[in-house]
């Protein structure tokens, strides 16, 4: 029977005022917790080492490309891949199969191996007659996506790194079925690390391309590319993004997963796997039809070749930036206790639902809430450190879109983990509804605040607008989700935002002021000196805030702190 948005039994007592009951548990059990935070850890870790090797690759890329047209043009063309694959599949394969896989394995007589066979097989086909259509149709794709005011050299380019970049969908929609059977499996962290196989070959690739070619001049920097450096380039990026595919497979075979094709898909139960993802493909074609248009604003933002133009280069580096917390935090998080929320969901215990999930938001919250706060007082120096090459002359193009990105970070992690209890719960209609509200908003702001703004400022308003589309998507989400509970412990996360902020106010004014005497002692002239002068300040930041955290007693930050500690090689005493 389909439960998709059926109403839930609830509690006959909010589980709000439960909460204020003396005796009541305040949290899930502590057994429970630490798997959660232990999951976690060895998904951050990869993720960590992962994004600093991304970290190297956007350095290089910048280095090589620059920040302005010229950089757009690879960029997007790199990015649409992504972009088609969750918008054809990745909402299916990231939410509601993994849901669907752990029923599987717990109610089939093969514990779910022909349900999963079936799947990759139906992904396979799907994904390969996608891939070649899009190939072929890649002029009228990118023409989506690219304003009509850039030059006709550059879209040329577009078009040519389009054709050897859409490959990359088929081996990203494969790449995250595997993961998440995984997953469903509890091999959390080969999914996590594998795009370091990625990074790696990009990053050779890139350095490769500046030894072939140097960093673009002043004039590069405003146009498209020849036929050699689009090959180097394309087909070095597609090579990456199969490799990550491929690292996986050994650790399936030792997860005790062995494909063997399958095609008897009627009457298996996939038709109630893809009833629940329609509603979740109409979310991500909201989704992703309010990128297409942010995508679009931000390639007029350097289309008439101005120094100081921000476009999408700029918005994505920034984008990729602030989003380290939320790769390396609430991602983990998510991916650890969406198992855990499916069981709950399938037993129909509601109450224990809600404690983990409310549980896991300020898990997250303690790590994205001081980032965010300390954005703007560290966007100088970061917009140095990520520049080096083509994109030093043009280095503070980057500021202000860092300092603007901090709010939406927040109220997309609070949204991002509403969601992930929408999913235990198999109420994807509801999501899709709610995405609606978020790309509307998106799209509108968007459009307002492009529109009555300059080239110099096209990024920062497309950052303010994502902040106005996921304050809409926090409210509507968490509202609606605690009335399907019952409740999500909103008292306790009222009391705990009212000691995190104050902590998160300590530090941030402590980060201030230490910039603030930094500048006194003399100005960052030099990459060593931004770079030293950004640990700084972060190393004071984190300092005050843990300090802070410990006197108001935030428990969450040792949590994390503890499960950090206990995987250090560090010297433990009897």
């Amino acid at each position: 029977m389909t439960r998709t948005d059926r109403p839930q039994d609830r509690p006959q007592d909010p589980q709000d005022q439960q909460d204020q009951q003396p005796g009541r548990p305040q949290d899930p059990p502590r057994d429970e917790q630490r798997s959660i935070l232990s999951s976690s850890a060895v998904m951050a870790a990869g993720t960590i080492v992962s994004r600093l090797s991304g970290y190297v690759r956007t350095l290089l890329l910048a280095a090589a490309l620059g920040n302005l047209l010229h950089a757009d043009v690879f960029n997007i063309a790199n990015t649409i891949p992504n972009m088609l694959y969750i918008l054809l599949a990745g909402g299916v394969f990231n939410a509601v199969l993994v849901p669907q896989l752990v029923r599987a394995a717990s109610h089939d007589a093969d514990r779910g191996e022909a349900y999963t066979n079936r799947v990759v097989t139906l992904a396979a086909l799907f994904l390969g007659a996608v891939t070649v259509a899009l190939v072929v149709a890649a002029p009228w794709v990118m023409n989506l996506y690219v304003d009509p005011g850039v030059p006709a050299d550059a879209r040329e380019s577009v078009v040519d790194f389009a054709r050897w970049c859409l490959p990359q969908v088929f081996f990203y929609g494969m790449f995250v079925l595997l993961g998440q059977i995984l997953n469903s499996r509890g091999r959390f962290g080969p999914m996590m690390w594998a795009p370091i196989a990625n990074n790696v070959i990009s990053v050779a690739v890139l350095l490769l391309y500046l030894v072939l070619f140097g960093t673009a001049s002043e004039a590069e920097r405003s146009g498209g590319f020849t036929a050699e450096q689009e090959l180097v380039l394309g087909l070095g990026s597609t090579l990456g993004i199969a490799a990550q595919l491929l690292v996986l497979l050994p650790y399936l075979r030792a997860a005790g997963f062995s494909y063997r094709p399958r095609f008897d898909f009627r009457g298996t139960g996939l038709g109630h796997t893809l009833r629940l993802g329609v509603w979740t493909v109409l979310f991500v074609i909201v989704n992703q039809i309010a990128y297409t248009v942010v995508v679009r604003l931000a390639s007029g933002g350097t289309a008439d070749g101005a120094s100081d133009g921000t476009g999408y280069s700029v918005y994505s580096a920034a984008f990729l930036i602030i989003m380290v917390p939320h790769s390396v935090i609430t991602v983990s998080l998510a991916t650890a206790i969406l198992p855990t929320l499916s069981r709950r969901a399938a037993d129909q215990d509601l109450a224990g639902l809600a404690r983990t999930l409310s549980s896991t938001l300020r898990t997250a919250l303690v790590v994205v809430l001081p980032f965010a706060a300390l954005l703007p007082v560290v966007a100088p120096e970061l917009a140095r450190v990520i520049s080096l090459g083509a994109a030093a002359p043009t280095y503070a193009n980057y500021i202000g879109t860092l300092a603007a990105f901090g709010p939406g970070l927040v109220l997309f992690t609070v949204h991002y983990l509403m969601l992930r209890g929408f999913y235990a719960l198999e109420q994807t209609r509801t999501v899709f509804f709610i995405q609606c509200a978020v790309g509307v908003t998106n799209v509108l702001a968007a459009l307002v605040l492009v529109h009555t703004t300059d080239a110099a400022a096209t990024a920062p308003a497309l950052a303010v607008a994502y902040a106005a589309a996921y304050l809409v998507g926090a409210l509507l989400s968490y509202a609606v989700l605690r009335g399907r509970l019952g409740g999500l412990r909103t008292p306790v996360l009222v009391r705990f935002l009212v000691r995190a902020a104050l902590a998160v106010a300590a530090s941030t004014a402590a980060a201030w002021l230490t910039s603030g005497l930094l500048d006194v002692v003399g100005e960052e002239s030099s990459y060593p000196v931004a770079v030293l002068r950004a640990l700084v300040v972060v190393a004071v930041d984190i300092v005050v805030f843990v300090a802070a955290a410990r006197a108001l007693r935030l428990t969450e930050v040792t949590s994390v702190l503890d499960t950090v500690t206990r995987r250090l090689p560090l010297p433990r005493g009897r």
